[in-house]
Order: C-alpha cells, then sequence, then structure tokens
C-alpha cells in the first residue's frame, strides 16, 4: 500500500528533502517592508506560488511517488483532488514515468483540470455535493492495481508537504509565529513538524476559511469534526474534515487555528498583486490574511507565511480582485 499507518516525524521530513532536491523548486523568500509596516511585524513570504505545477502539493506528489517501490511505479497511481493536487501528482508522475488517474470534481477550476490533463493524467470527474471522492479513489485503486495517494492523509504526502517550512527556516532563522493555509492538513502537520524541531519556540498556527471551519472545530473539541462541503473561494480549503494522520499532529504541535472570510482573502491577493506583483490564489492568501488582521498576535514578531499556490484563471482573478484598491 502507498500509505502507512504510522504518523511521519521530522527524520521523514528530511528525507523527502532529499528526494525532492533539485526537482522541486527552492521558492523564494519574499519581504515587503510596506506589508511589515501595516502589520507591525517582520514577515517572510515562503512563495509556493512559484512551485512547480504552482503550489506546494507538488513536494508531497513528487516525495509519495518516488518512495514507492519500482513495481507499484509502473502500475500506476491514483488520486482526488481539488486541483493542485492534481496537477502535482500530474507532473510528478510524468517525471517518474508513472501512469496517473486523477479524481476530480466536476466544478473544479477550468485551468486546474487542463493543467492535470496537459501532465498526462486520466481525469475521471464526480460530483463533490453527492458523490465520495474517496470511495471512488479506492475502488480505483483496487479494479487496477494502483497505489492510491490522497492529497493530505498521507505519510509521505505530509513529509513532502513539511519542506517547505524546513526551507522557510533555513533561509530566514528562528520564527516567533509560522502561519500555513489549512485544508485536510497535510501542509499545517508537515510544518509543524518542521517548526518543532528547528524553531522550537515557533508557534504554529492554521488557518482555513470562515465558512469552511472543522479545522477550528476539531481543534477546539479534541476530536475530528466532519461538516458539509463549505462555499468559499478558497477551492483548495473545501475540504470538510481533517485525516486520520494529520489531526493528531496538528493537535498535538500546532498552537490555534484562526478563520478569515472571502473578502479577507480578496483583499490579500489584491495586495499581492500591487504591492509584490506576484499572483497568489485565494486559498494561497489565507495565512496572510490572517496575519493582517489584528487577532493574530503578530505584532512586533518574526513571522513566516507559506503562500501554499498560486493556481486562479485570470477571469476569476480578475473577479475576485476588481473595484477600487
Amino acid at each position: 500500500m502507498s500509505s502507512h499507518p504510522a504518523p511521519p516525524d521530522y527524520v521523514d521530513v528530511v528525507v523527502a528533502a532529499e528526494r525532492i532536491k533539485g526537482v522541486a523548486h527552492r521558492t523564494p523568500v519574499l519581504t515587503s517592508s510596506r506589508i511589515n509596516g501595516f502589520a507591525g511585524a517582520e514577515i517572510f513570504f515562503k512563495c509556493e506560488n512559484l512551485q512547480r505545477s504552482g503550489a506546494f502539493k507538488f513536494r508531497g506528489a513528487f516525495n509519495s511517488i518516488a518512495a514507492l517501490a519500482a513495481e507499484q511505479r509502473a502500475k500506476g497511481v491514483v488520486a482526488y483532488s481539488s486541483g493542485n493536487h492534481a496537477q502535482a501528482l500530474a507532473l510528478a508522475s510524468r517525471l517518474l514515468a508513472t501512469p496517473a488517474t486523477i479524481v476530480m470534481p466536476s466544478d473544479a477550476p477550468a485551468m486546474k483540470v487542463a493543467a492535470t490533463k496537459g501532465y498526462g493524467a486520466e481525469v475521471r470527474f464526480y460530483d463533490r455535493y453527492n458523490e465520495d471522492r474517496e470511495e471512488i479513489g479506492r475502488g480505483l485503486a483496487e479494479e487496477r492495481g494502483l497505489s492510491l495517494i490522497p492529497p493530505y492523509d498521507h505519510r509521505e504526502v505530509i513529509a513532502g508537504q513539511g519542506t517547505a517550512a524546513k526551507e522557510l527556516i533555513e533561509e530566514v532563522g528562528p520564527l516567533d509565529m509560522l502561519m500555513a493555509p489549512l485544508g485536510g492538513g497535510g501542509l499545517l502537520a508537515g510544518s509543524a513538524l518542521a517548526a518543532s524541531h528547528l524553531s522550537p519556540g515557533c508557534k504554529v498556527i492554521g488557518v482555513e476559511p470562515e465558512a469552511g471551519d472543522d479545522g477550528l472545530q476539531s481543534f477546539r473539541s479534541g476530536e475530528i469534526v466532519r461538516i458539509p462541503v463549505p462555499k468559499t473561494i478558497a477551492d483548495g480549503a473545501m475540504t470538510t474534515y481533517l485525516g486520520t494522520l494529520t489531526f493528531p499532529i496538528i493537535r498535538r504541535l500546532a498552537h490555534d487555528i484562526l478563520t478569515v472570510s472571502d473578502e479577507a482573502l480578496s483583499q490579500a491577493m489584491r495586495m499581492f498583486a500591487q504591492t509584490m506583483k506576484i499572483i497568489v490564489e485565494p486559498t494561497g492568501c489565507l495565512a496572510a490574511a490572517a496575519a493582517l488582521s489584528r487577532e493574530s498576535g503578530c505584532e512586533g514578531k518574526r513571522v513566516g507565511i507559506i503562500l501554499s499556490g498560486g493556481n486562479v484563471d485570470l477571469g476569476t482573478f480578475a473577479k475576485l480582485t476588481g473595484g477600487e484598491s
């Protein structure tokens, strides 16, 4: 099987960093004096919007496929994803000569569907409101003998995602806070593993859309809470519950979960375009939007923020960032 019941630890993040070295981009860390002044903090943006396939997901996808035995890679892999994991797995599969089948929602952004197909993957559509993508994925895996690589609840996926935080802290030094978008928890869990080892005093914060606060509810209650599919512009965080591997890591190592409105995400997208000249997708703005709110507790601190992706089509980008600045 491609997944493993044991949770990953920091050693797995180090192994992942070696696997993806020279393949995944070591993305730049950008700063803005204007944004620092507004937030009253020293903020370091880890720009995973400039990663291969346009998001941090490439790290975990490549690490997961590279970790498979040769015979498993030859048979192929299957995944389910709203977009970024789909594109990442499709590209990683092409690079590793592995057949890939991706189960995608029928309402996934057209750009993400086109990119996934463009990398050579077979796309299988489903209705996210009436069908179970995990059930479809498991069925295809069993039927075709494929290795199932889910978007977040997977040992090598979590370890791979943690390499972004590892690189960030190695480059800028210890942080007071590290903030990362939260969907299913792969990025936050991996980031927490890296931060707890490399910057032990760092408070790790997850940020999710207000409409999809399952992570916050789970963090507060101490058990995984499931919610209906949320309606939010943060399509990469339209998850309904945290993973059985990601949640225990988040509960143990994260310090808090915050939520932000869709309007705050639109404002953050506009800010990045105007101030830093970069395109960040709505989900990728989650941590930044929270940091710029007065409730974040960032004032006077060294803060690392992971901009998780930049995959948004120009029409949607124009619509979400339109209006007066």
